[in-house]
């Protein structure tokens, strides 16, 4: 049927005409150079591109709105302090092309439906705060004083404040995060649900029991001392790539990595630094010593069969494997933890994690000579439904190591969005830590809510049922990023009011609610003139750094405002007669930096400590090796079991990746250039074995059907790729693949959507 992914949420179904090439052996290098080059020159131009990128993640300019991986801490490169990924974002993000009134004007939303998420992203910078007029099924400029009006008096005529929604993504400020969760509480729910929800809060879950803490332990300069770093179900060539260098100094050092993934990727295979001329024509560094193709999810059984192995010879050499000291004075639980492994069917595991017998024996030879022992893991250990075991066995490896809290080892969850490390930090939970709400009452003199409020998955069923009916997100692509996309879609149309702080346009914006906002706000790189002179925001990096971040460019519009305004002047509409001033926050934002320090630990003395250019470190206790903090006093061993993965004879696992053209859900380019595959998103990577078993060849096209209990939902027409994927597995990208995504279907404790662990079969199409 002609445009039935219109109001589904989905993007439309289109081929855009799919070239193939090997996938290639390095990343970054001379095509990394040019393809940031490329967009700089495209998107604003070559003398402010310029400005640009001397400014991003230098001390005293601007953190690029790209990832969360971290500044060095004392000298910065004089040139390219950012990868080509940030290059991408920048770009668009102080674009020369303008979504303004005149845009909004000419297309309805209709039409804006059909675009593709590549051509709504390269609309523009939203100019002025729209409204949607329903009888032209068009967006119209409003005044913001006209559209706070609106979401309050929607707000305030509600029956229950939980009937509201309050989401946020992962690059809002420490102010602004600060603010916004305060004029939520103030409002009366805990209805924070944020990005985190969806990405790395199995993380968080599986460390906080572990080690008291839902952040990782490591540095920056941990990587430099490390003698092992191990990088799971994780893609930085793409994803991080200034990840690259810090791998890069390992093995410059002398130490040694261990790749697990199901995708032999090319940031991982080697790395030709664009900061050093000399790797430019040559090989580059040789990253991975040893790769393990493990099939998806197969990491809990792979992990479980690597301790299974250093336990026997820990048998035949007491001490020789396993620090003791540590192990008896910091911990909690092991005599348990070995009584498992040593019950462990080792040819099981084997067959489970996918990997062959004799790449896991030279795994564990290589481990257990190791004792400064770096875990990195991202997304691809996060999204499946024994997530938080899944980091949990990676936590008892490092205890059994002693790899925590020394120099060179520890956790790592590598993060995403440059700032969702800081809006948890700031408070933005839907699952309030004690001493906030005791801190906020105390500082702010009302009594917050204390009652769970929605996470991400259960903001999307209760708008479902009607059960919330507004809907605002500060900041991200709410559809775009969220399982079960034509659930969502109803959701959010369900809403009285639906409400986006955004800077591009995005396929959100057109699946609303009866009314809807869409309100442009500054972007990392704008100047933030308020009454009191030009301001600074701060953020944390994901491994616990609070750094300043001044714009240094003229904001592209003067009707936008920045976030830390807009939150002020709304909770003014929103609390007429409020203690708090508001208005005095947006004048001046170390007003607002003195009222964190009062209420969030570690803040102490703030506005003096983010004078300091490379910024503060927060207190970390896993990193100081004090687990005091758990609920044993000690850190804590925990044990999982292996399940086995039981398939129909056609049906395979599919996890959603993102190709190189593309930062969490917005889209760049066409181009996954790593993997060799250009012009096309709606391919499916699939093994030689398993096209030949369900009767396919490179480059047909089939439809795609998940199967979770009794329940299926299916995506129209991708094309088939010959990858070198483990049998029975396969890759797609999302946002395209998210309708496959159950609503039910979410990690134990974390609540995350499964969306790297999809039970799918194939229908070839005639």
């Amino acid at each position: 049927m002609k445009n039935s992914f219109k109001y589904s949420g989905q993007p439309p179904v289109e081929f855009t005409g799919v070239s193939l090439e090997r996938p290639k052996k390095f990343a970054a290098g001379i095509p990394a150079i040019l393809s940031s080059l490329k967009f700089i020159k495209k998107e604003v131009g070559v003398a402010k591109g310029i400005k640009l990128l001397n400014s991003i993640n230098q001390k005293g300019g601007f953190d690029c709105p790209g990832c969360a991986w971290p500044d060095p801490d004392d000298k910065r490169a004089l040139l390219a302090e950012y990868c080509e990924n940030g290059a991408k974002a920048i770009s668009e993000e102080y674009s020369k092309i303008k979504a303004d009134p005149a845009f909004f004007a000419k297309h309805s939303v209709a039409e804006l439906l059909e675009w593709s998420d590549l051509k709504l992203g390269k609309s523009g910078r939203l100019t002025h705060p729209m409204f949607f007029n329903a009888d032209l099924d068009k967006y119209e400029s409003i005044s913001w004083d006209s559209a706070f009006d609106i979401i309050a008096d929607e707000l305030n005529g509600l029956d229950n404040p939980n009937e509201a929604i309050f989401y946020t993504s992962g690059r809002t400020s420490n102010e602004a995060a600060f603010l916004y969760q305060l004029m939520v509480r103030k409002f009366g729910t805990n209805n924070l649900p944020d990005c985190s929800n969806m990405c790395h809060e199995s993380s968080g879950a599986a460390l906080s029991e572990s080690l008291g803490i839902g952040k990782g332990s490591v540095t920056l300069d941990d990587f430099n001392h490390a003698e092992l770093v191990l990088v799971v179900g994780q893609n930085p060539g793409t994803n991080h790539p200034r990840m690259l260098s810090a791998l890069r100094n390992t093995k410059e050092n002398g130490g040694k990595i261990i790749c697990v993934n199901p995708l032999p990727e090319a940031g991982l295979i080697a790395f030709k630094d664009p900061q050093r001329p000399i790797d430019w024509l040559g090989k580059g560094t040789n990253l991975t010593d040893l790769y393990l193709p493990v099939r998806i999810n197969g990491d809990l059984a792979l992990f479980k069969a690597i301790l299974f192995l250093l336990n026997e010879k820990e048998a035949l050499d007491s001490g020789s494997q396993f620090d003791w000291e540590f192990i008896n004075s910091k911990t909690i639980g092991v005599d348990e933890l070995l009584e498992n492994i040593n019950q462990q069917d080792f040819d099981f595991l084997v067959k489970e994690s996918g990997v062959n017998e004799d790449l896991i024996r030279q795994a564990a030879d290589l481990i257990a000579s190791k004792k400064k022992i770096i875990i990195c893991w991202a997304m691809g250990l996060t999204q499946h439904k024994n997530a938080v075991a899944n980091i949990q066995e990676l936590v008892n490896l490092l205890l059994l190591k002693g790899s925590i809290g020394k120099k060179g080892a520890g956790t790592c969850p590598v993060r995403g969005h440059s700032n969702v490390q800081g809006d948890r930090t700031m408070g933005i939970w839907e699952k309030p830590p004690p001493f906030l709400l005791k801190n906020l009452k105390k500082v702010f003199d009302f009594n917050p809510p204390t009652a769970h409020g929605y996470d991400v998955v259960d903001a999307i069923k209760a708008m479902h049922l009607k059960k919330a009916k507004v809907f605002i997100g500060m900041g991200g692509n709410f559809i775009s990023a969220t399982p079960d996309t034509a659930f969502t879609a109803e959701a959010l149309k369900n809403c009285s009011l639906t409400v986006h702080v955004s800077t591009k346009l995005n396929r959100s914006h057109l699946i609303h609610g009866k009314k809807a906002l869409i309100l442009p706000v500054l972007g990392r790189s704008e100047l933030d003139l308020q009454k009191s002179g030009y301001q600074f925001v701060t953020v944390e990096n994901s491994m616990g750094v609070v750094h300043s971040s001044k714009g240094n460019m003229p904001p592209i519009s003067d009707a936008i405002i920045s976030e830390p305004e807009l939150v002020c002047r709304l909770s003014a509409k929103l609390f007429p007669m409020d203690t708090i001033n508001w208005l005095d926050f947006k004048d001046d934002y170390s007003l607002i930096r003195d009222k964190i320090q009062d209420v969030i630990p570690g803040f102490e003395s703030y506005n003096e400590k983010v004078k300091d250019p490379a910024g503060f470190y927060l207190p970390n206790n896993a990193r100081a090796g004090d687990f005091s903090v758990t609920s044993t006093g000690k850190a804590n061993f925990t044990i999982h079991h292996v399940n086995p993965l039981e398939l129909n004879p056609r049906e395979l696992l599919m996890m959603t990746i993102r190709t190189h053209d593309q930062y969490n859900t917005t889209i760049y380019g066409l181009n996954d250039r790593y993997r060799g595959i250009y012009n096309e998103r709606r391919v499916i990577l699939m093994n030689e074995q398993d096209m030949i078993s369900n009767g396919v060849q490179n480059l047909d096209v089939v439809d795609i059907t998940s199967h979770f209990k009794n329940e299926q939902r299916t995506v129209e027409k991708f094309m088939v790729v010959r990858y070198p994927i483990p049998q029975k597995c396969c890759a797609t990208y999302f946002p395209e693949t998210n309708a496959l995504v159950p609503i039910g279907s979410v990690a134990d404790k974390s609540n995350t959507p499964t969306s790297k662990f999809i039970v799918i079969t194939i229908q070839k199409k005639i």
